[in-house]
């Protein structure tokens, strides 16, 4: 029996200046028979879920199973549009959708919506351009997110750091790169780069979130997820990491988030 609501909500955000529009999905209380959950009744967990490049706040819900995994472990589901920006803020139009995800987003749904307020009970995932900014801005807002779940992760800054000005690889070019990532020569290091931001967790002797990443192995951003498996190794930052069948496909990550919400029940059962 599933208790749940689906929302579409809309309210001005500070951050973009302007009306924004999020889906969510809100498991309710359920009777006593049907409790499943040792939660229940609780502050609801929340999870910030991002979408890929080209996608929209409905893409989750259309292509998923997320309704069922929300309600299996009881668990609030936000998801905000990214518009191709890579939930990134852009300084130049003063659009900060860093900042709206990283905070202001999950700040306006704690006022409405009875869920917890502890970071070990917060979680930002994604899966492409959604699985780079869940890694960036959960790395950003480390002090928010206790867990990040990263899908097939556009972790492209390490290809299109100092690319040229001719630069175009199939998706997108140079001009569009510089738009959403700034001066390109300077993005590795930058508070863009994942590797830099969890390296400034450490270094100011903050506990980075835990980290669940899957790409398939025909997934053409494969190699990128390797590197950034290989440093998390390197710098013993704690992560879960899962290569297997797949390609950049609905498919896969409809598989992925739900064994990624089975790890983070897990391993919230073994603190």
């Amino acid at each position: 029996m599933i208790i749940l609501a689906t929302l579409q909500i809309s309210f001005r955000s500070e951050c973009l200046k302007r009306e924004v529009t999020f889906s969510a999905l809100l498991p309710g209380d359920q009777p006593e028979e049907f409790q499943t959950s040792a939660r229940a009744g609780q502050p609801l967990r929340a999870i910030y879920l991002l979408h890929g490049y080209s996608g929209s706040h409905n893409d989750w819900m259309n292509f998923t199973r997320i309704r069922e995994l929300s309600d299996r472990y009881h668990i609030a589901v936000f998801m905000p549009a990214g518009e191709n920006q890579f939930y990134l803020d852009d300084e130049n139009r003063e659009e900060y959708f860093g900042e709206y995800i990283g905070k202001e987003l999950v700040d306006f749904t704690r006022r409405l919506f009875p869920l917890s307020t502890e970071r070990e009970d917060t979680f930002i995932g994604g899966l492409s351009m959604g699985g780079y900014g869940a890694i960036r801005n959960g790395l950003k807002y480390g002090q928010q997110f206790g867990r990040i779940i990263a899908l097939s992760s556009a972790l492209i800054p390490y290809k299109v750091a100092n690319i040229p000005p001719d630069y175009k690889d199939g998706i997108a070019s140079y001009k569009y790169y510089t738009s959403v990532f700034g001066d390109l020569s300077q993005l590795l290091g930058s508070d863009k780069d994942p590797e830099r931001l969890a390296l400034d967790l450490k270094e100011n002797g903050l506990k980075p979130p835990k980290i669940y990443m899957a790409c398939g192995t025909e997934d053409f951003l494969l190699d990128v997820n390797r590197r950034f498996h290989a440093f998390l190794e390197q710098e013993q930052i704690g992560h879960a990491y899962v290569e297997s069948g797949g390609a950049h496909t609905w498919d896969f990550w409809d598989k992925y988030i739900e064994a990624a919400l089975q790890w983070v029940e897990e391993d919230s059962a073994s603190i």
